[in-house]
């Protein structure tokens, strides 16, 4: 069902092939992010079914993006406990660096990340435009969290 609703509410959106360099500075907004898994085509939510984020292009060509799950914990500040951290690391995703944009795909090399393993590494999405949302797509990748071979999706919506 949500395969269907995500596929219904993409093509009611105009695309366009590619993105102009000009369009796309500027702060978008996480509106959802899906992952299939190669082996059996099941579709999930990547990070829980309301997840938060932004993404920042500058024009300078600098890119930061922060993505927390949804249902993150909130644990009291003056108690937290090494598992409150872990669980905090675990429903983060962040990153930062330089961007290369190339119309229908984008490379994000990685210079600061939440997670160090990230950083020298380049990820690159393939970028499709509906309106003022973005919808890139991954490559077959394991998922941090179960190693399963997924492609991801996330929209991101364009804030005025």
């Amino acid at each position: 069902m949500r395969k269907f609703m995500l596929a219904l509410a993409l093509s009611t959106l105009p695309f366009c092939a590619a993105l102009a360099d000009d369009d796309l500075p500027g702060t978008y907004k996480l509106i959802s992010s899906m992952r299939t898994i190669v082996e059996t085509g099941e579709v999930k939510d990547s990070y829980g079914k309301q997840p938060k984020g932004y993404i920042m292009y500058g024009r300078d060509g600098r890119v930061l993006m922060l993505i927390t799950h949804d249902g993150r914990p909130k644990p009291s500040r003056s108690e937290m406990t090494d598992q409150d951290r872990a669980d905090q690391y675990r429903t983060l995703n962040a990153y930062g660096g330089t961007y290369t944009f190339h119309g229908d795909r984008i490379e994000h090399h990685i210079d600061i990340a939440a997670n160090e393993t990230r950083v020298g590494s380049t990820e690159i999405r393939e970028v499709t435009r509906g309106g003022n949302r973005l919808i890139y797509t991954t490559k077959p990748q394991p998922f941090s969290a179960d190693g399963k071979m997924s492609v991801i999706s996330l929209v991101w919506e364009k804030m005025k």
